[in-house]
């Protein structure tokens, strides 16, 4: 089973020990307001980046689908995700000194996590846009500890700690969904290569099942990515012998006794079909062991291949099994926004 996010309270909880010695430096959210500041070495730019600032995976249809699905099918469309919840709101807290005498200013930390120019963000100071810890902060001279306190710009998180990694990786079919195999059969930490930060996987896919897998060292998002209370998707293409009967998709969105309780998919959709062949899209929150192949199973469809292609709004896209990549502020920020945080 997946190891579990580390318990916290209060501020920064969630959020798993770091070991001592280098810091990482993971993608920062991106801002919605202002000129984006200059990404840190390393970090990934794109459309992610810029246009992730107040965007969020429901209602829209995400780019076209490559990768690991253009090689079962062409030109496979995503499903549209119903609308979920949006970012936390935030309500001050009257009374809360949030000021951190040995800290980094308030502005400074908005502008280097990409909100926009330091003059940028110091008017939205002014304005009483932004909050640390739940409380409005107006003073420019407000200081903060990055590592552990909470900072949102109109109700949008910011990832301000440049301690924590997001990282996408495309598991390949035999890969171990571990960041440590007691077997010495090929893992997750392979994929990506030693790293100073204890890293963990968000959910896990079987050794046959290929796909999108999020590591980071982010606690509450990972444990809100996973808990199926927080609705957040998966979108997987499934390959199975056709034809597909007609009331199939039906009978998932109605849901399916399996032996661990019923399940039922959040949407279905016939992808493709050939003489004995067909690909289907299958969404959903639930993360139970071998959910979709089960599901698909029992309705007489056993999986012949199995590809997530998304989480939330991250998308596999183009990315080749076996690499990885960081992901973009903005899409940290989407994370963060369909997470509830």
């Amino acid at each position: 089973m997946s190891p579990q996010a580390p318990r916290g309270g209060g501020r920064g909880q969630g959020r798993p020990q770091r070991p001592t010695g280098g810091r990482g430096r993971g993608p920062q959210a991106s801002g919605a307001t202002g000129k984006a500041g200059a990404p840190r070495r390393g970090q990934g730019t794109g459309k992610g980046a810029a246009q992730g600032a107040g965007k969020t995976a429901q209602g829209g249809r995400p780019a076209a689908r490559r990768g690991a699905a253009k090689r079962m099918t062409d030109q496979i469309a995503p499903a549209p995700q119903p609308p979920r919840r949006g970012p936390a709101q935030v309500k001050p807290r009257p009374g809360v000194d949030v000021h951190d005498p040995e800290g980094v200013r308030l502005q400074k930390v908005l502008a280097q996590a990409g909100a926009g120019s330091r003059r940028a963000c110091e008017e939205m100071i002014a304005a009483g846009r932004v909050t640390v810890d739940g409380e409005v902060v107006t003073e420019l001279g407000v200081r903060i500890d990055p590592t552990r306190q909470v900072v949102h710009v109109d109700g949008m998180r910011f990832t301000i700690d440049d301690e924590l990694v997001y990282i996408l990786v495309n598991k390949p079919k035999g890969v171990v969904s571990t960041m440590y195999d007691e077997q010495d059969r090929l893992n997750l930490a392979d994929m990506v290569g030693p790293r100073e930060q204890r890293l963990f996987h968000v959910g896990r896919l079987d050794l046959e099942t290929e796909g999108l897998i999020l590591l980071t060292n982010d606690g509450a998002l990972t444990h809100r990515l996973q808990h199926p209370s927080f609705g957040v998707q998966k979108t997987y293409l499934a390959e199975v012998r056709g034809p597909v009967k007609k009331d199939l998709g039906k009978n998932l969105r109605a849901g399916v006794e399996l032996e661990d309780g019923p399940v039922a998919v959040d949407s279905f959709k016939l992808v493709d079909s050939k003489p004995g062949y067909a690909l289907v899209e299958v969404v959903l929150h639930e993360g139970r062991k071998h959910v979709v192949r089960r599901l698909l199973e029992a309705e007489g469809y056993p999986v012949l291949k199995l590809v997530r292609v998304q989480m939330g709004p991250i998308v596999l896209g183009d990315l080749k099994p076996g690499k990885n990549r960081r992901l973009t502020r903005g899409e940290v920020q989407q994370l963060m926004a369909v997470a509830g945080l």
